[in-house]
């Protein structure tokens, strides 16, 4: 818990409340949103905690890119993709883990990684200075650090190397 406040501490905050829509101020929304993915980024890097690859469309209504675990010193790659919703930064996005979908009753269909309870009222308490940063922070970071240990451990999750031998 004190690793995610310090972490959290250090990701910058968004001023600009605007979503897809809203075309006047979605490109400086968007401005804000790769700055801050950015300084968290080099935030993770500076503390060996690099885990994560993201990109948009050029809208930046469409992210995708990979995130990664270790366990027991080996790489666990996964896809990560999500949609900016209509109503963002109202609704924080819906990530997804396509290629899990179904493996754990913590996601939804279409591999969308299930939010606690704990979350959702967080986020709507902070709009609009959260954003993509900190859902990946609050939201995905966590979620991956409790279940893919787990599903490896039931062996839902395998190591890709292993079977490509």
């Amino acid at each position: 818990m004190e690793n995610t406040k310090k972490a959290l501490s250090s990701i910058p905050l968004l001023k600009t409340k605007a979503g897809p829509r809203d075309v006047d101020l979605w490109p400086q929304r968007l401005k804000e949103e790769y700055q801050s993915l950015i300084q968290y980024v080099q935030n993770n890097k500076a503390a060996d905690n690099d885990w994560f690859r993201l990109e948009s469309n050029k809208e930046g209504t469409k992210w995708f890119g990979k995130c990664w675990v270790f366990q027991n010193q080996l790489k666990y790659e996964f896809d990560i993709e999500f949609d900016i919703p209509v109503t963002f930064p109202a609704t924080a996005p819906e990530i997804a883990l396509p290629e899990l979908d179904g493996k754990t009753a913590k996601m939804y269909r279409g591999g969308k990684i299930c939010l606690s309870d704990h979350f959702k009222p967080l986020w709507a308490r902070n709009v609009p200075k959260f954003g993509i940063s900190h859902a990946l922070a609050l939201g995905l970071g966590p979620w991956l650090a409790v279940e893919i240990p787990e599903l490896i451990q039931k062996g839902v999750v395998k190591y890709k190397e292993k079977e490509d031998n």
